[in-house]
């Protein structure tokens, strides 16, 4: 007589939830291969989310630029200790990108493009984090009717746009905010509403 032992149902979940997860992310290669739009001039970006958002480890920051590469909206907020996830990071941007800014679903082609800079430990190499925002940052585009943008990646040793091999050491994870001169639009005042309520204020007094 033969004894054994059938794989109990929760192992069966554990395993199937495990490859989903590992499915919502993008490896470089994968992410090479979209088609995401290159930036003019990332330092700039980078220089101007950095001024208006002063992220600290652990900070994502999410923002929408138009077809000139003039800032729209802009949206901070901390990473939760949660494990990565690209389907969570999704629902994340999301709803971001919802409290800030209009979609733009009825467009039949995306016109504004949407990147995210998250402040993290480590170096500028793909981690498999990076490719859980990735992911998210993607799939959450795609939700809002916007063109998936640049990642980029802020760490102690600079700034990194991730798959394109461009970055530089200045801002960095520990460097203070430079001249807000680098950007186009000059800095909010302090407000209960945050830096991206303030600029959605002056748009609108337009």
């Amino acid at each position: 007589m033969t004894f054994g032992f059938a794989p109990s149902s929760a192992a069966s979940l554990s395993t199937s939830a495990s490859a989903v997860s590992a499915s919502r992310l993008l490896e470089p290669a994968e992410w090479a291969d979209a088609g995401i739009p290159l930036l003019r001039n990332p330092r700039e970006v980078v220089s101007g989310l950095h001024t208006r958002h002063r992220p600290r480890l652990g900070t994502a920051i999410v923002a929408v630029l138009d077809p000139e590469e003039r800032l729209c909206a802009s949206a901070s907020f901390s990473r939760r200790s949660a494990a990565a996830d690209g389907w969570m990071f999704r629902n994340v941007l999301l709803a971001q990108l919802r409290r800030v800014i209009p979609h733009d679903l009825r467009r039949r082609t995306p016109v504004r493009t949407a990147v995210l800079l998250y402040c993290r430990e480590g170096d500028a190499r793909w981690t498999e984090e990076d490719g859980a925002w990735m992911w998210g940052l993607r799939d959450a585009c795609t939700l809002h009717g916007l063109r998936c943008g640049a990642y980029i990646t802020l760490t102690h040793d600079g700034w990194q746009v991730l798959g394109e091999g461009r970055g530089g050491r200045r801002p960095s994870a520990d460097s203070a905010p430079e001249p807000f001169a680098l950007s186009e639009v000059p800095p909010p005042s302090p407000r209960t509403g945050g830096a991206a309520s303030e600029v959605l204020r002056r748009a609108a007094a337009r």
